[in-house]
């Protein structure tokens, strides 16, 4: 192997956490579809063979980057939410809160990538839709799950519905992160998060 195997496989000093988070960053801040192989290799400083050999094509090079990015703070905290908090309306409280606080930081691109990376594909890249649409519906359906849970658990009233909360909250959700890439504030952000806990349903008396 040799020689012609360091040629065709990753550069000397490769570190692949460093090459995935540039990727990341570069895929959320323009997207799947506007970010080209020619970017990547350039923010990632590997040749074209070199990206091929480590992470595969561009599709899986980006399903990479969405499986680390759902483990960092920014791409994990609803998760965390759902599992840590002790009732459901302070676990959507606390999402719907640090998505306010996560979605305007700029220490990173706006918004959330799994909401907006993915945006204007061309029908090639079906699959890359498909692919963020399912997690997202995951998402939902994990929402949907504990705010279930909370109505067998009476913190729900019967009348409620679980799913069209889980929808409301997901569509809010995802509304601020566009609202964050359009320049929106953490401030603003919370009020919005606010206005949304407001419609957490009560007992009728």
């Amino acid at each position: 192997m040799g020689e012609s195997g360091t040629r065709r496989g990753r550069p000397p000093g490769f570190d692949r956490a460093t090459a995935l988070t540039a990727a990341t960053r570069l895929f959320w801040e323009h997207g799947y579809e506007a970010t080209s192989i020619g970017e990547l290799t350039r923010v990632m400083g590997i040749r074209p063979g070199s990206l091929y050999a480590a992470f595969g094509d561009k599709k899986s090079l980006f399903k990479e980057v969405v499986d680390a990015y759902g483990r960092t703070p920014a791409g994990a905290f609803a998760a965390a939410a759902l599992r840590e908090e002790p009732t459901a309306r302070e676990a959507f409280g606390r999402i719907l809160r640090e998505a306010a606080a996560v979605y305007p930081d700029p220490s990173h691109p706006a918004g959330c990538l799994t909401i907006s990376a993915a945006t204007n594909v061309t029908e090639q890249d079906a699959e890359v839709a498909a692919f963020l649409r399912d997690l997202r519906n995951r998402n939902l359906a994990a929402f949907e799950a504990r705010l279930a849970n909370a109505q067998q658990e009476s913190e729900l009233p019967a009348a409620a519905d679980p799913r069209a909360l889980a929808a409301y909250f997901a569509a809010v959700i995802q509304g601020m992160s566009q609202r964050a890439r359009d320049g929106a504030t953490t401030a603003e952000l919370t009020r919005t998060a606010e206005l949304a806990l407001a419609a957490w349903p009560q007992e009728q008396g």
